[in-house]
C-alpha cells in the first residue's frame, strides 16, 4: 500500500483548525447612535420594559465550554439588559426605559432577549421587541467579535466591549418607533393601561380588549374617565413603578459592581484565548516535527542496506531522540494551555447574584420582599391584587401554579 510522503501529511496536519461559529450576522463598526433631533413631548415617548434575557446554552463542543460557565451566562443575563438600557435612555426617542425580571403586563414596549453565544471575544444576542398591541416590531440575532478585547476603550453605562452591538439594537428600536404616527402611539399607550387592569382584575377590565385571529390586541372600548375602579388601578400601577424603579436600583448596583470584574474576564479570556490558540499551534507543529524525525529514522533503518545502517546508526539515534524531546515539548506546551484553560474557568467560577430584601411602603404598611428579583416581582404582584381586590370588593385572578411565599407585612410604626 503506497504511503502518504510525510510532507504531504506535516501540511495536512498543520492546516488550522476551523472557528466557533457566531450565530446571527455581525454589526458594523463604529455604529452612530440615532439620537432625537429635539426633546420630544412626553406625549410622543413610550415607556419600555427589558426583560432580563434568557441566558441561553453553553456550546456543545467541548473545546469551544472552555473557560465558560452558566454563572457567567447568568450575570451576562442581567449585565446586558441593563446597558442596553442605558444605551437606550441617551437617545431621547423613549419615556421610561426600565430592567424587569419577568413579562410586563402593562408595559408600552418589551424588550426579550436570548444570549446565543457569548465567549468573551464574542457576543450574539437574539431580540425580540413588541408593543403592548402584541405587534412584533422584530425578532432577529446580532453578533459582534472583538479581535483585541483590551486595546477597546471602556466606560461604565456608557461603551460595552460589544457597544456597536447595543447601538445596534438601540437604533433599531428608535427606527421602528419612529414609524409609528401620534394615533398609535396613543393607541398603545392606552392598550397598555388597560392590560395592567385586566392583570390586576380580568373580570371588570377584560371586555375592553379583544384578540384577532393573528393575535394583536385591539381596543374594543375605553372605560369613563371618572371610572372609580380604573383610578384604583392607576394609582396601584404607580405603586408597582415605585417597586420596578427599585428593582432597578438593585440591577444597577449589581451592574456597576460586576462593571470591572466582568470587563476584565473578557479581556482576560481574549487574551488566554489567544495564547491557548498560539501554544497549541506550537505544540502541534513540535509534535509532528518530532513525529516526522522519529518515522524518518524509522525509514532510514528501513530502506538501507546493512552499511548504510551502519554508517548512520548515531544520526538514527540522534533523529530518534530528538523526535522524542520534540514530541515532550509539545507536550509541555499543552499542558500551559490547560493551565490557561483551568484559570479562566477558576475565574469564571467567581461570578454569583444575591438579591437584596427589598422593603416598601404601602397604605401605611412595611412590606419587605425577600428571594431572588424574579420572586420579589412576582410576590409583589401577588400583593398588588390582593390590595386591589381589598379596596374593590373583587376577586383577582387565581394564581398559575402553586401559591408562592407570602411577603412579610408589618406596620410601619411597628419595631
Amino acid at each position: 500500500m503506497a504511503m502518504v510522503p510525510w510532507p504531504v501529511l506535516l501540511f495536512l496536519l498543520l492546516l488550522p483548525a476551523g472557528c466557533a461559529r457566531v450565530p446571527g450576522r455581525q454589526v458594523g463598526d463604529q455604529v452612530a447612535p440615532m439620537v432625537a433631533e429635539h426633546e420630544l413631548p412626553e406625549s410622543a415617548l413610550l415607556d419600555v420594559s427589558i426583560r432580563v434575557f434568557d441566558p441561553g446554552t453553553l456550546p456543545d463542543d467541548p473545546d469551544e465550554r472552555v473557560g465558560l460557565s452558566m454563572d457567567i451566562r447568568e450575570a451576562e443575563a442581567r449585565f446586558f439588559p441593563v446597558h442596553l438600557k442605558y444605551t437606550m435612555q441617551r437617545t431621547g426617542y423613549w419615556g421610561v426605559v426600565r430592567v424587569v425580571p419577568d413579562d410586563d403586563p402593562g408595559a408600552e414596549v418589551l424588550v426579550r432577549g436570548r444570549i446565543e453565544y457569548s465567549d468573551g471575544e464574542s457576543c450574539a444576542l437574539h431580540i425580540e421587541a413588541v408593543d403592548a398591541r402584541n405587534v412584533v416590531w422584530f425578532s432577529k440575532t446580532y453578533a459582534e467579535t472583538v479581535e483585541h478585547p483590551a486595546s477597546e476603550r471602556t466606560e461604565p453605562a456608557r461603551h460595552d466591549l460589544f457597544q456597536d452591538l447595543f447601538t445596534t439594537i438601540a437604533n433599531d428600536l428608535a427606527s421602528h418607533r419612529g414609524r409609528l404616527d401620534a394615533a398609535e402611539v396613543r393607541e398603545i399607550r392606552e392598550v397598555a393601561r388597560l392590560r395592567f387592569a385586566a392583570a390586576m382584575a380580568p373580570d371588570a377590565f377584560s371586555g375592553y380588549l379583544a384578540a384577532d385571529a393573528d393575535g394583536r390586541i385591539r381596543l374594543v372600548r375605553l372605560p369613563a374617565r371618572d371610572d372609580p375602579m380604573l383610578a384604583r388601578v392607576s394609582a396601584i400601577r404607580v405603586r408597582d413603578g415605585m417597586l420596578v424603579d427599585a428593582i432597578n436600583g438593585y440591577y444597577d448596583g449589581y451592574y456597576r459592581d460586576l462593571w470591572e470584574p466582568y470587563t476584565n474576564w473578557r479581556i482576560f479570556r481574549g487574551r488566554e484565548l489567544d495564547t491557548m490558540r498560539r501554544l497549541q499551534r506550537q505544540a502541534l507543529t513540535r509534535q509532528i516535527l518530532g513525529i516526522a524525525s522519529i518515522v524518518g529514522a524509522i525509514a532510514i533503518g528501513v530502506a538501507g542496506d546493512s552499511d548504510t545502517r551502519a554508517r548512520t546508526s548515531t544520526l538514527r539515534d540522534v533523529m530518534v531522540m530528538g523526535g522524542a524531546a520534540a514530541v515532550y515539548s509539545g507536550y509541555q506546551k499543552s499542558r500551559e494551555s490547560e493551565i490557561n484553560r483551568d484559570a479562566i474557568e477558576e475565574l469564571g467560577s467567581s461570578f454569583s447574584s444575591e438579591a437584596e430584601p427589598l422593603v416598601m411602603e404601602v397604605e401605611g404598611q412595611t412590606v419587605r420582599l425577600t428571594g431572588s428579583a424574579e420572586q420579589q416581582y412576582s410576590r409583589w404582584r401577588q400583593l398588588l391584587r390582593r390590595i386591589y381586590a381589598r379596596e374593590t370588593g373583587l376577586a383577582g385572578p387565581a394564581p398559575a401554579g402553586p401559591p408562592d411565599q407570602p411577603a412579610d407585612v408589618h406596620r410601619a410604626d411597628s419595631p
